[in-house]
């Protein structure tokens, strides 16, 4: 890189607008759409769709909702030109639904486009050239007037083509391709040029689209320019304006949406974004991005993952993994402290009545894509007490207490420096089962016991328990069950030990739930270690996770 890349390279000179209106405004409801998949983003790939991929991507279009879709360059390839008559001759298009055609501004090509439509009840013909200096004086050494009489003449074939067709309900979209680097004088020029031919109208309607053809400049740039342009087109009220934003600066959807702020009725792009180089804008991202503020966006991907998985098997391209919305790791929190504030919203959501979404780190609320709630928080060594503890609580209904969470935390991270890995939820279950119970094999397994209330307030205990020498009576006496059977333990083994700590709850709501308990016992040499019980009888549960708090070796008992 040139330690001097202003020798090399100029800024982008913005437009004088010292009074836009689109910052004071906000978004409200979603524009028109327009998908470009099946054409730009075919272009785009290094090995173009065949007709029965663009056929899958065209079913999944209409699932979403899509309404208009551009569907091939029918002069580009035999293969688009067959696409399109078979989605015509198969009756494949929704009555409700407009395909759109690419042609560029020859006569062989336009003629050969509306073959392709023959018979279609709904079409947009899409017109481009491209206007901006660069191309005029570099790539076409032509003159503006040869550019605008380039567009005309095209436009007036379409038209007379449209009028011979009368069958099929006719849309005109005019791009003045490389707008956002076309001189704001001359890219309004040709296109009232254009629309003088056109003369849109209801019955003959029309689209202007401005595209950023490549980024070169920052979206509060772009949006100035759809604004001028909107302000002075002298056929706005009678035009649909169209944007389609790439990707090459990496701002495309905050282009589209400063663009739709400046004025702008439709969006043209990908789904994920797919492009030429950088890509399109992103039309999941921009449409959940207007769901995430309460707008309808008017696009379905309440099975997130399914359209994902289409794209990624016809256009052969992964989806990025941290995607927004829509990759592997969108809504997914390795952070102990994103995991702690995640764990702390969702245990506010559940306390609350409110229907609003309000969850750190969490935009959006991942069910409502069809994304379950065991991705959001995954442990590594990087964790933090909340992720484990979360993952347990949502798969196995535990609700650790605080200092259990600490304890085992640290078990987790030791587990996961050593391995090198995030640790799955099988693993963590089977970590803690080996760590506190409770499992079936426990070293200390209670057999059954009973219990005796004493005249003198007191409860007597009796209980039988399975060691790996045999079975051991207990007996004790206390003021309770917990000090009974820590009174039994200390009388009969070789065993020191105060009871710190206890917590119990019930796994479900029904009268008829298994209850957990859990219980810290200090040793000798500030030692302590923790058990936990699950059982029908809370007072077996309790009994059974103090017996899995004791140390699993067995001397001293008798």
């Amino acid at each position: 890189m040139l330690p001097n890349p202003s020798q090399k390279y100029a800024a982008f000179a913005p437009i004088a607008l010292p009074d836009r209106q689109w910052p004071d405004k906000i978004l409200t409801q979603a524009p028109r759409w327009l998908s470009t998949d099946l054409r730009d983003g075919n272009q785009a790939l290094a090995e173009p769709m065949d007709i029965p991929r663009k056929l899958r991507f065209w079913e999944q279009l209409l699932k979403c909702g899509f309404k208009e879709i551009e569907v091939a360059f029918p002069s580009a390839s035999e293969t688009d030109f067959q696409f399109v008559r078979q989605l015509i001759e198969e009756q494949r298009i929704p009555d409700e639904v407009t395909i759109q055609v690419l042609t560029q501004a020859r006569s062989d090509l336009i003629e050969r486009t509306f073959s392709s439509l023959e018979g279609a009840k709904r079409a947009t013909v899409h017109l481009y050239n491209a206007t901006a200096p660069l191309f005029r004086q570099l790539v076409f050494r032509q003159s503006k007037e040869d550019i605008i009489q380039l567009a005309v003449s095209a436009t007036r074939q379409i038209r007379a083509l449209c009028e011979a067709n009368p069958q099929t309900h006719w849309n005109y979209e005019y791009s003045p391709e490389t707008f956002c680097f076309t001189e704001p004088e001359f890219a309004l020029q040709i296109c009232e040029a254009v629309a003088d031919v056109w003369e849109p109208s209801s019955a003959r309607p029309m689209i202007v689209n401005l595209p950023a053809t490549v980024e070169v400049n920052t979206p509060n740039v772009y949006a100035d320019q759809i604004e001028y342009f909107c302000r002075h087109f002298s056929r706005r009220r009678e035009v649909c304006i169209s944007v389609h934003p790439h990707n090459d600066r990496g701002s495309g959807v905050a282009s589209a949406e400063l663009a739709l702020l400046a004025g702008a009725d439709r969006v043209e792009g990908c789904l994920f974004g797919n492009g030429e180089r950088t890509g399109n804008v992103c039309l999941v991202t921009l449409a959940m991005n207007l769901y995430s503020q309460g707008v309808s966006p008017q696009l379905d991907f309440s099975d997130m993952k399914l359209v994902v998985d289409l794209v990624e098997q016809c256009n052969q391209l992964p989806v990025h993994p941290r995607h927004p919305y829509a990759g592997k790791l969108a809504f997914t929190a390795f952070s102990g402290s994103h995991q702690d504030a995640i764990k702390k919203g969702f245990h506010a959501r559940e306390q609350s009545a409110s229907p609003r979404w309000e969850m750190p780190y969490l935009p959006v609320d991942p069910n409502d894509i069809g994304c379950s709630y065991e991705a959001v928080i995954r442990v590594n060594s990087q964790s933090g007490k909340s992720g484990a503890a979360w993952m347990l609580e949502q798969n196995h209904g535990l609700v650790l207490p605080r200092a259990l969470q600490q304890d085992f935390s640290r078990h987790v991270q030791a587990h996961t420096d050593r391995e090198g890995s995030e640790m799955t939820l099988s693993a963590l279950w089977q970590l803690y089962r080996e760590l506190y119970g409770p499992h079936q094999l426990a070293p200390h397994q209670l057999l059954d016991y009973r219990t005796e209330s004493q005249t003198d307030g007191g409860l007597a205990l009796w209980a039988r328990v399975q060691t790996a020498d045999g079975i051991v009576t207990l007996e004790g006496r206390g003021n309770g069950l917990l000090s009974a059977a820590a009174g039994a333990i200390k009388s009969c083994f070789n065993l020191t030990f105060a009871i710190e700590d206890y917590h119990e709850h019930t796994l479900g709501r029904c009268s008829e739930s298994r209850s957990a308990a859990y219980i810290r016992c200090s040793f000798k040499q500030g030692v302590s270690r923790w058990g936990t019980g699950i059982d029908n009888d809370v007072s077996r549960a309790s009994l059974q996770a103090l017996l899995n708090a004791l140390p699993e070796s067995d001397s001293g008992w008798k």
